[in-house]
């Protein structure tokens, strides 16, 4: 390699340690913004890892049909002075077996057992099958959740995109009127300098072009803040996003998606599952005051250094179990004062699902009105887009004349930044008029609890 070609490489390599390259651009649509936010979004991550807790809970429930196996090895050393008499049932002092022999010897020996359970419970009057449905019931309720939340997620982000977009739409509206003021500056500047119009006029100009900056600036803010939102929710960094508008900056479709009961709608359907979990947990409490039936299988061995005439072994006898037993048998345990609080927890528990039912009631109630208020904001955006084009016409037509009115002397320039203005809002308000159509759709069919149709049509 010549001198040449490796200073070449070495200013090349020098040139893009101080000029790192930027990141391409990543262009999307609304469905693909949104598809972005359902992958990326740490509220969704969180139901799926609930609805993850909630199959596992179902696991849980059904291993209850399984029997029992403890096992226990236990080694002392102790004395072994025993009485008469009785102990209630403790927890501290320990039990003692053998004969009584009469003494208060503080000789000690060594002892050991150990030994294995086996219990079973073979019938429980369908306890058991009403855990697992309780535990399926939260597992419906965990991915009925994880749908609403999908669901919101989706819907936020197309809002989102639409704001971003209407943002920049102004920000091109605010722009379009610092050129015209700029113009119109200009053309003043000429006409004072030639003193065919006082000094006042141009003053006048200065301030509608910083007018017309300032609200430049105000429509970069919204942008900005738009571009935080949805950044938000995709993961993408904010210089980076490119939108790419498709079908959302012109007409709507006019065909609407198949209405949808409102009783489908993803919060509709979670208060339903919530509903049924609670009717899940009654079904439990009305299967617990009942007998507890145990078949007990056990197997043990001990080991003592202590003889009954008294005396004991010495070294480590007692260590190994040498006594062997076995045994069988079934238990049966009722709690018989457990009426009075099982009664005031299926209280508690059917107040719960009462409150539940009256929430289902209210978000269908909701949601009906929502459906009724985005048909009437659809109908009048549309309305409101067909008119914004001759507003659009009318304005430049004035300005026109204005303009025209304001060279040959026959208006002031207060006509002229009067006509500027109608025109920047004119061109605004039409830049707006078909996005608010699309959002009107959007906010319709999030009402009717399905977007698809409104991602479907705006991508195209």
């Amino acid at each position: 390699m010549t001198r040449t070609g490796s200073a070449a490489i070495h200013i090349a390599v020098i040139v893009s340690t101080a000029f790192p390259q930027q990141p391409a651009p990543v262009r999307m649509t609304v469905a693909q913004a949104v598809d972005r936010a359902l992958h990326n979004f740490p509220s969704i991550q969180a139901s799926t890892e609930q609805v993850n807790a909630a199959l596992a809970g179902i696991r849980l429930a059904r291993t209850y049909y399984l029997p029992s196996l403890d096992a226990l090895a236990q080694f002392n050393r102790a004395t072994r002075n025993n009485v008469f008499g009785l102990l209630l049932p403790q927890t501290v002092i320990p039990n003692i077996s053998g004969p009584v022999l009469g003494t208060n010897n503080g000789s000690t020996a060594w002892g050991s057992t150990v030994g294995v359970l086996v219990s079973w419970e073979p019938f429980d009057f369908g306890r058991r099958r009403a855990l697992v449905e309780s535990a399926e019931a939260t597992r419906s309720r965990a991915e009925r959740t994880a749908q609403r939340t999908e669901f919101e997620v989706a819907t936020a982000t197309a809002a989102a995109f639409l704001t971003l977009l209407a943002g920049e739409q102004t920000l091109k509206a605010a722009q379009a009127a610092v050129d015209r003021a700029q113009v119109l500056v200009t053309s003043v500047k000429a006409l004072v300098t030639a003193q065919l119009r006082p000094g006042a006029d141009l003053s006048r100009a200065d301030t509608e072009l910083d007018a017309a900056e300032t609200q430049r600036m105000q429509a970069e803010r919204s942008v900005d803040i738009a571009r935080a939102t949805l950044a938000e929710y995709t993961g993408i960094a904010l210089k980076i996003a490119e939108l790419q508008p498709a079908a959302l900056l012109g007409d709507a479709p006019e065909r609407m998606a198949q209405p949808a009961a409102v009783a489908n709608h993803p919060a509709a359907r979670e208060q339903k599952a919530v509903i049924g979990e609670s009717e899940a947990r009654l079904a439990i409490l009305g299967h617990t005051y009942r007998p507890i039936f145990n078949l007990q299988f056990a197997g043990f061995a001990r080991g003592t250094g202590a003889l009954t005439n008294g005396a004991a072994l010495g070294g480590v006898n007692g260590l190994a179990p040498t006594y062997f037993n076995a045994a069988a048998g079934v238990t049966i345990d009722f709690p018989l004062l457990s009426f009075p609080s099982l009664r005031a927890q299926e209280s508690q528990e059917a107040a719960i699902e009462r409150s539940a039912s009256a929430t289902h009631r209210q978000v269908i109630i909701e949601l009906e009105a929502q459906r009724s208020s985005a048909e009437a904001s659809l109908a009048q955006a549309r309305n409101i887009a067909a008119e914004t084009p001759k507003e659009v016409a009318d304005a430049r037509t004035g300005l026109e004349q204005a303009n025209a009115q304001y060279r040959s002397g026959l208006a002031t320039i207060v006509a002229v930044a009067e006509a500027h203005r109608l025109l920047t809002q004119a061109e605004i308000d039409d830049s707006l008029a078909k996005l608010a159509v699309w959002r009107a759709l959007l906010e319709l069919e999030s009402a009717q609890g399905d977007i698809t149709h409104f991602l479907q049509e705006a991508s195209k």
